[in-house]
């Protein structure tokens, strides 16, 4: 768009004068199809388009100065820093002023400008987006969704009609895709998969409802919508013009980083970030629920891509392009709903053999969930997972519950179709013939991953531990006692040796 094409105040804001402060020339102008935002060096500002597609209505003055405020409130909750105030632009003649004694004729959100090269999807593509930063990303959305405000009114957004309404919308919407960038089979077998789970998990969605998972969550959590700058994690631009986008399962949030992650062909990544999150919060049930999320986010992608090829304008080769990344998601939303063979994965070894160092890398291997025996044993009690459990945390009363609880959750996740790690000592023949008897119960492959190091090497690692959310110590080490595997066990077992390379050894179990 030329600058003469702009609105006046759009013109007027590309200019230095304008604002009360020094500027960086030239002015840079984004424009998205709702709105303008200016780069002016310092400060952002962004102005809202008066613009009405249904699920955005920014059509008046009072609707635009009321999302702006929407705007500001919201986003303290993930951005506080970054969003400083809500400013009238006011008209004298043909002058346009912040603030100002003239009529006021718009709204502008001020915000402070940020590198965009600090954004997760710039570090991404830079290789830098670290598995360290992608562990510190998970704490912090567990962090904002914890701290999540819901109500009643909130919660009615996770019952069905209220969730599958825009999944519906998507599939309405995008008929006119079959033969190009969607196939017919593709889109039958996506709707067909979102039509039976409606249908067959009421109660999933209403414990989604009774256990407060459908909270007031960000709506649009992807990578481009995430930086890292000045040593912390900003959550910006969250959806404040659409409450059912934004009142919403906790996992309707996770769904766009991994999709985001699975899409750039890096599913080692979005498993950790997975795992990580889940760990903290606890939420293993929202795993059940979670395909259909990703299945939306990535047809919501393909959707919005599609959409570009009604441009005229384009060129053969730009044409191409979208075509080719609108199919990528539209098959991506389908692999979603595919039906898996889950399995079940036990580690076994003593304190400090290096289980969960050894799980960790074999979940990403393979997209496993890894749950720690560390982490339900917390949870149960209720207890924050950094904190250090008393005795009463390790009774023969509480370690039975811990087990049967995280049997239960590999049980239960491996049905569904995942590999499920579970991360324990497995160091009696009860707890593993009891895991071994049900996974045969249910038909569910099961291995025995049982790591294995010298006494020395066990005491060392148990000394130098730190930041763990483990408990396990030098003199808990002196007191355990491995029972050795029957012959019923041993067909299940494979011994990895972790103070040898890993990666081969566990190829071999993948």
């Amino acid at each position: 768009m030329s600058e003469t094409s702009l609105p006046l105040l759009i013109q007027s804001m590309q200019r230095s004068q304008f604002y009360p402060h020094p500027v960086t020339e030239p002015i840079q102008l984004i424009q998205t199809h709702v709105s303008y935002v200016l780069l002016t060096g310092d400060f952002v500002y962004k102005v809202k388009k008066p613009v009405n597609f249904g699920f955005l209505d920014f059509s008046t003055l009072e609707k635009r100065h009321h999302f702006c405020q929407e705007e500001l409130r919201l986003n303290q909750r993930g951005a506080g820093d970054l969003y400083l105030e809500v400013l009238p632009i006011t008209q004298s003649g043909e002058q346009f002023q912040l603030g100002g004694d003239g009529q006021t004729v718009e709204y502008a959100v001020k915000m402070r400008q940020f590198p965009q090269d600090t954004l997760l999807s710039h570090l991404f593509e830079q290789g830098n987006l670290t598995e360290a930063i992608l562990l510190n990303l998970a704490k912090t959305l567990a962090d904002f969704h914890q701290t999540a405000p819901t109500s009643g009114y909130v919660r009615s957004f996770g019952e069905i009609p209220q969730v599958r309404q825009s999944i519906d919308e998507n599939y309405d919407q995008t008929v006119q895709y079959i033969g190009g960038p969607q196939t017919q089979s593709q889109f039958d077998e996506t709707k067909a998969y979102t039509d039976r789970f409606f249908a067959e998990r009421h109660p999933l969605f209403a414990s989604r409802i009774q256990h407060n998972w459908i909270r007031e969550c960000h709506g649009d959590v992807h990578l481009r919508n995430i930086a890292l700058w000045q040593d912390k994690l900003w959550l910006f631009d969250c959806i404040e013009f659409n409450e059912p986008f934004r009142f919403v399962d906790v996992m309707f949030d996770v769904a766009y980083i991994i999709m985001d992650l699975d899409v750039r062909k890096r599913s080692d990544l979005s498993t950790l970030f997975l795992n990580a999150y889940i760990e903290q919060t606890g939420d293993w049930e929202g795993l059940q629920v979670l395909p259909i999320y990703l299945s939306r986010q990535s047809y919501v992608r393909a959707k919005v891509t599609s959409f570009l090829l009604g441009d005229p304008s384009l060129s053969d080769a730009a044409r191409q392009q979208i075509h080719d990344t609108a199919a990528s998601y539209y098959t991506l939303a389908w692999q979603y709903t595919r039906p898996k063979q889950g399995q079940l994965i036990l580690m076994s070894g003593l304190s400090g053999s290096g289980k969960t160092t050894t799980a960790r890398l074999l979940a990403r291997q393979s997209g496993a969930i890894h749950i720690r025996s560390d982490a339900v044993r917390k949870h149960l009690a209720g207890i924050p997972l950094q904190a250090n459990g008393g005795d009463e945390l390790y009774t023969p009363e509480m370690s039975q519950k811990t087990y049967a609880h995280l049997l239960e959750l590999g049980i239960s996740l491996a049905a569904e179709g995942y590999a499920v790690i579970l991360d324990a000592k497995y160091d009696r023949q009860a707890t593993r013939s009891t895991a071994i008897a049900q996974a045969q119960a249910q038909a569910l492959p099961l291995k025995i991953v049982h790591c294995t190091a010298p006494l020395e090497v066990l005491q060392s690692r148990l000394k130098q531990r730190q930041g763990d959310i483990s408990d396990a110590t030098m003199e808990v080490l002196q007191h355990q006692n491995f029972e050795v595997f029957t012959e019923i066990e041993q067909p299940f077992v494979k011994i990895v040796n972790t103070t040898q390379e890993l990666e081969a050894q566990l190829k071999q179990i993948v």
